[in-house]
């Protein structure tokens, strides 16, 4: 064990008092703990380049003073007990005459930031786990490819070479960057160019990288309203001014864009979040022409495009920039999961350069055997047959939810039912609001979720967030859904006479 000491023959402290002091300070600040081993004297004084009598001295004297004490033939180490006056020390905060530290001043004192819910930990008000959670965007864990996966790590594995004992491109292994971009193209419209991609850790890395490309203190940042926080709370926290534009059952309402330049707009266009509409083609045309002519950047967060149930996806936004105007996000957090942490984003050929020597700041890349083995997965084609095996597993998913809701509430109209991995309903007055609801639910071990506990913004009247109840599917079983459907009906309308929660969205009411 090495100690980080340093001493110097510079100053009026002898060179035993400055070992004597780093130690103690150790041990008083908690970086040493009881009973942990000290290296021997020998071994301390030529790390330190002091005379091993120098050493034992300090040793010496802090085994008298009861900071240390030593097994015969076994070593020193960090007494059980701190002395008195160093207890004293410690109650009082500070020793007499040193530097008084504060905490820093946070750069986003507006923000409250939710975490995930630990599906392990989370428990109902009587202790015991939950039954089932809606909780949103985590995918379904045995659909997780664990053969393929395990073949695919072993194979990397059997012939690393140097792949995981040297650094490697912080944009991202070239292998798996040409596979992103072979997939983008068919998938999503997108023609990229490997040199474009940059392998991020999901999309909240990718949100603080593009941040810290495109915001400045004061930025106009254009979002959703409502919003998925995590994205929000980055911009607002490198800066920007949030300017929030309503969603209808179209997306985006692009004609209350404001008139600002230089501006960036954030949107999730494919299955908007939380709301889960689609933004219109014309919208989408509107949306690049308003960029141009205002100098701004768009951020397309792509996070659950590969789910599509009904028609063909629209081709992505960076599909139809002809313009250089969007940078798109995406990720493997969804169709495989949030533990690999891997995203991507496409920048623009002009900001490409400078966005890799940032992330080179930011993290100097992503794992090497992670980033390798899902290079293969996608180059043998099993990636492809992992997303249709997925999307049928999840379609049958949301038709269990939907069917469940029509048959204890009564039919309605669905937000967010052609694609993705959750629902949005909107709560009718004669129920009780969603925060009402999610308390009952968990008194019974079921988890759902309203805007904010779901990791939605909403800006407005408190009234409009606390109507809407957000169900993620994918995690839970067709039994699942259909049985804690059916316990949520009883625990809100006992008698069976309550109003129907009726599903608001977008999509469906267009069809209508």
């Amino acid at each position: 064990m090495q100690l980080p000491i340093v001493v110097s023959e510079v100053g009026s402290s002898t060179l035993q008092d400055q070992i004597f002091e780093q130690i103690r300070a150790m041990i008083l600040d908690g970086q040493l703990k009881a009973e942990d081993p000290l290296p021997a004297t020998r071994d301390l004084s030529a790390q330190a380049g002091v005379s091993r009598n120098t050493a034992v001295l300090a040793y010496e004297r802090l085994i008298a003073e009861g900071y240390l004490y030593t097994r015969p033939h076994v070593g020193t180490f960090v007494a059980s007990e701190i002395p008195e006056d160093a207890l004293s020390v410690l109650r009082n905060g500070h020793e007499p005459g040193a530097i008084e530290h504060r905490l820093p001043r946070t750069p986003c004192p507006s923000i409250r930031l939710q975490h995930p819910r630990d599906a392990h930990q989370l428990v109902s008000p009587h202790g015991s786990r939950l039954t089932a959670d809606f909780w949103v965007g985590r995918p379904d864990p045995a659909s997780f490819p664990t053969k393929a996966w395990s073949k695919h790590i072993w194979r990397r594995l059997q012939s690393a070479g140097t792949g995981l004992t040297e650094y490697g491109n912080p944009a991202g292994l070239l292998e798996l960057r040409q596979a992103i971009a072979d997939h983008l193209g068919p998938a999503r419209g997108i023609i990229a160019d490997p040199d474009q991609i940059i392998i991020v850790g999901g999309c909240q890395d990718g949100f603080n990288l593009i941040s810290r490309l495109l915001i400045e203190q004061g930025t106009p940042a254009i979002v959703e309203n409502p919003c998925y926080q995590g994205a929000a709370y980055v911009l607002q926290c490198h800066g920007a001014t949030l300017h929030p534009v309503p969603v209808d059952r179209e997306g985006l309402d692009v004609s209350q864009l404001p008139g600002m330049r230089r501006a960036v707009v954030y949107i999730t266009p494919s299955h908007q979040y939380p709301m889960g509409v689609t933004l219109s083609l014309p919208r989408r045309i509107t949306l690049l022409s308003w960029a141009t002519e205002n100098d701004a950047y768009i951020i397309e967060d792509d996070y659950d495009s590969d789910f599509r149930f009904v028609g063909s996806p629209l081709t992505a936004l960076k599909g139809l920039d002809r313009r250089d105007r969007v940078l798109y996000l995406g990720t493997f957090s969804k169709c495989m999961g949030p533990g690999l942490r891997l995203g991507y984003i496409v920048v623009p050929p002009p900001l490409s350069d400078v966005a890799k020597r940032l992330k080179a700041l930011m993290s100097n890349g992503q794992a090497w055997l992670e980033q390798a083995a899902m290079a293969d997965f996608m180059s043998s084609g099993g990636y492809q047959r992992h997303l249709r095996r997925v999307r049928q597993l999840y379609l049958e998913k949301r038709d269990a939810l939907i069917a469940a809701l029509d048959e204890n509430f009564g039919p309605g109209t669905v937000s967010g039912a052609d694609g993705g991995m959750h629902l949005v309903c909107r709560i009718p007055d004669g129920l009780p609001n969603v925060d009402e609801i999610e308390r009952r639910a968990l008194s019974k071990g079921i988890g759902v979720c309203s805007f904010s506990s779901g990791a939605a913004l909403y800006f407005g009247d408190d009234d409009g967030q606390r109507r809407h109840l957000v169900l993620g599917y994918a995690a839970l079983t067709p039994k699942q859904i259909k049985k804690s459907i059916s316990q949520l009906a009883g625990l809100l309308s006992p008698n069976s006479h309550a109003p129907k929660m009726v599903a608001s969205s977008a999509a469906s009411e267009a069809e209508a």
